[in-house]
Formats: C-alpha cells, sequence, structure tokens
C-alpha cells in the first residue's frame, strides 16, 4: 500500500515537472525607477510647506520575455512577465540634529504596473521652522511586489535668503510743500524665482500714491525699482516704513524697510519779486517783475502765477508750464492804481502747478506799496540804486536831485537878477 502511495507521489511530481517545463513560467522582476520628480518651490525656506511630485515608471520596453534552453534533447521555453506591483511609496525624512524634511503622506497598495508604463504621485512635505540651510536628500522608498525595491535620494536645498528692500533714492529731508518721489528696490537674493511681491509703504505723517505696489513675479537674484509719490501732512522727524510681501511656493514671507527722514516746512516752488514800487501816483502805473524758481528733484507742471490785489494788474495771470528741475523762470506785471484810494495797498502772488496727478498751490508772497498824490519811488531788489520806473510817474535819483536843487537855482537866479538891475540903475543915476 505505501509503494503505490509513493508511486502515486513520484507520478504527479513527474507531471508537475514536465508541466514546468513545457509551459510558460511567470516571474517578476521589472527595472522600476524614478525617471524625475519636481519640488515646488524649487528652494525650501525654514518652516514652509512644499509639494513634492514623483515621476514612476517601469523601466521595461515589452510587456514579457522569452528564453529558451534545451534540456535533455528537449527545447524549454520560459516567458517571464515584466509587470509589477507596487505596494507602497514613501518618503524617508532627512534627519539634520532632531529637525527634519518629512512627509505627511504616504501611499500604499498602488497596484499593478506594467512594462513601459508610468504613474505620479505627490507628496506634502514640510520643512521645520528651525532648519538650518543646506542641502538634505530625503529618500524615496518604493516597495515592490515580487521585484527589487527602489531607494531613491531627493536632493533637497534650504535657504534663509529673502527678499529685501533698499531706499535707492530717499532724501534725509522733505518739503511740506508738494509732493517728493522716492525710490525704493525690491531685490530678491534668492536662487528661485517669487510670487505675488507687493509692497506696502506706511507712516503717520506722509500720505503716499500709491498705497502700495503689485510687481507679480521677481525672478532669481533679480531685482525691481518702485517709485512712491509723498506728500507730507506734518513737520518734524517722521520714520517711512516699507514692507514687502511675497511667496516662496504657497508659502508667505515677509520683509521691511525703514527710513528716518525729516520733513521741513519751505518754499521749494515759489515767486521772488526782483522789481517793485515803493509809491505809484494815484491814477499812474508802475512795473512788477518776479522770478519762478523749481527747488525740487523733479519736473513739474502747468505752472501758473496768479496776483493778488485790489488795484488792476496786467496779465491777470501769468502762465509759464513745465518747469525743470532747478529751473527759474522770469515774469513782469504792470499794476495800474486808478481803481485804489490813496494809502498802503498789498500785492500777493500766489504759484500753482501740477507734480504728477497731484495740484499744488503755494503760501502767497506779497509786498505793500503806497498810492501817493505825488510821483511815485520804485526800487530794483537785484540793484543797490533806484531807478524810474517803467510806464510810471516814479522818480528816479538824478530827478529827485533835481527836484531839490530846483528852489535854490531858482534864488540864485534871482539873486543875479537883481545884482545885475541894481547895478544898471546905479550907472544911471551916475551918468
Amino acid at each position: 500500500m505505501k509503494k503505490g502511495k509513493s508511486a502515486s507521489i513520484a507520478i504527479i511530481l513527474i507531471f508537475g515537472l514536465s508541466l514546468c517545463l513545457l509551459y510558460p513560467s511567470v516571474h517578476a522582476n521589472p527595472a522600476i525607477m524614478i525617471p524625475q520628480y519636481q519640488l515646488s518651490p524649487e528652494i525650501l525656506m525654514p518652516g514652509d510647506t512644499a509639494v513634492l511630485t514623483l515621476h514612476v515608471a517601469n523601466g521595461e520596453a515589452v510587456a514579457t520575455q522569452t528564453s529558451s534552453s534545451i534540456i535533455g534533447g528537449e527545447t524549454t521555453t520560459v516567458t517571464r512577465t515584466l509587470g509589477a506591483t507596487i505596494d507602497a511609496i514613501r518618503i524617508l525624512p532627512a534627519p539634520s540634529s532632531g529637525r527634519q524634511i518629512q512627509a505627511t503622506t504616504s501611499y500604499d497598495d498602488l497596484g499593478y504596473l506594467a512594462a513601459g508604463a508610468s504613474m505620479t504621485v505627490n507628496f506634502k512635505l514640510l520643512v521645520d521652522s528651525n532648519m538650518t540651510e543646506g542641502v538634505y536628500f530625503p529618500i524615496a522608498d518604493i516597495d515592490v511586489d515580487g521585484g527589487t525595491d527602489v531607494q531613491y535620494p531627493l536632493l533637497m536645498k534650504v535657504s534663509n535668503a529673502s527678499v529685501n528692500l533698499l531706499p535707492t533714492s530717499v532724501p534725509s529731508k522733505i518739503s511740506r510743500g508738494g509732493t517728493t518721489e522716492l525710490t525704493i528696490t525690491a531685490v530678491n537674493t534668492r536662487e528661485n524665482a517669487v510670487s505675488e511681491v507687493v509692497i506696502t509703504p506706511h507712516s503717520e505723517n506722509v500720505e503716499f500714491v500709491p498705497q502700495s505696489y503689485f510687481l507679480g513675479s521677481l525672478g532669481g537674484e533679480m531685482s525691481q525699482d518702485v517709485t512712491f509719490s509723498v506728500k507730507p501732512i506734518g513737520v518734524g522727524e517722521s520714520t517711512l516704513d516699507f514692507t514687502v510681501s511675497y511667496k516662496n511656493g504657497d508659502n508667505p514671507h515677509s520683509n521691511s524697510l525703514r527710513v528716518p527722514v525729516t520733513i521741513i516746512d519751505t518754499l521749494d516752488v515759489a515767486p521772488i519779486i526782483t522789481n517793485f514800487p515803493l509809491s505809484i501816483t494815484k491814477g499812474g502805473s508802475s512795473q512788477i517783475s518776479i522770478e519762478v524758481y523749481n527747488a525740487k528733484t523733479e519736473q513739474i507742471t502747468g505752472v501758473l502765477v496768479t496776483p493778488l490785489c485790489n488795484a488792476t494788474v496786467i496779465p491777470s495771470q501769468y502762465f509759464i508750464g513745465a518747469m525743470d528741475p532747478d529751473d527759474v523762470f522770469s515774469a513782469s506785471f504792470t499794476i495800474y492804481t486808478d481803481t485804489v484810494g490813496y494809502g498802503t495797498q498789498t500785492i500777493g502772488f500766489q504759484v500753482s502747478y501740477k507734480q504728477g496727478n497731484d495740484y499744488f498751490e503755494t503760501p502767497v508772497v506779497g509786498k505793500s506799496f503806497e498810492v501817493v498824490s505825488g510821483r511815485g519811488v520804485s526800487y530794483q531788489a537785484s540793484g543797490s540804486s533806484n531807478s524810474q520806473s517803467s510806464n510810471s510817474n516814479g522818480l528816479s535819483q538824478g530827478s529827485l536831485l533835481l527836484s531839490c536843487l530846483t528852489p535854490l537855482i531858482i534864488v540864485i537866479v534871482v539873486i543875479i537878477i537883481g545884482v545885475l538891475l541894481y547895478t544898471r540903475w546905479k550907472k544911471r543915476r551916475q551918468a
């Protein structure tokens, strides 16, 4: 009975071996690999989150591999299937003194990956907030069922470099009158581009135009200038604060710049009176000359000079137009006293202009003159000698001297005539 059982087992074994030799056998040993991966953002910052995209591929070009061999005069064919089942993919963290770049997710039972096929998986990574900058290599670990497991190092870089602000053109003193343009430079010191870059200024004593500036994307190791127009609303020591916000991937970051300035109450656009009458005859006229200067560092436009007086002034306004920095423009006016009474009168000059889209008016610069019944007197502020006004009844220095000497001359003439008459009368009497 035992011999019969042994014989049956032997027959089964021989039959099974024959099947193995005559029919194909399946054996998986595919070439599973990671041909590429992407990290967003490309370079991390401490505390960042990132998205890692792995591309996993079966590198075999054909689905099966067939080989033949001759054993005992018989040909044996073996067929190997080159697909594989992916049991799991995980990211092993890269520790550094207890700090890590680690994945918050992992994947199990991803299924069958045929020859030539590929799949894409995404991981969310977290960088510890106190991570030291440097280069790290987390490991992509792929568990392959029936094949060779894969462990692939992933190069990742952590950098503390940021987007900085520089005061490219910010004066230490700003005039309260008008506006002043400031230039701030945003510098991306990182190797990778950042997005959603916004610069926002703020100060208690200054109004900014625009209130914020959107740069958008700023490439790695690139810079861009931003210009703000500032209008002071007070005087004294102040601080201009600028904040730059940006994103490294989806991670918000910010940096700031503080610039101290002094706001002074000065006229950097103003009229200067160069020729002005001290007095004008009632019903007469006189010339007034002024110079308008632009001491700003920017161009101003629409410059208009307006005289303010009860008397008639021609022209009633003087249009200059545009003035470049450090420009000086001369203008003259004629004032008529036919509509005002005797006594002290005042005339003032105001300059209005535009700087950018803002409109400004300077304080009024004025002087007083007398309306008199006699001849008026004028002076030139640019010279030391007095002169007679054009188109007026004013007296020059020579005329004034002549008017003083006239009575003396008359007396002398009368005396001479009297002496001559007396001498002639005496001669007649002696004759």
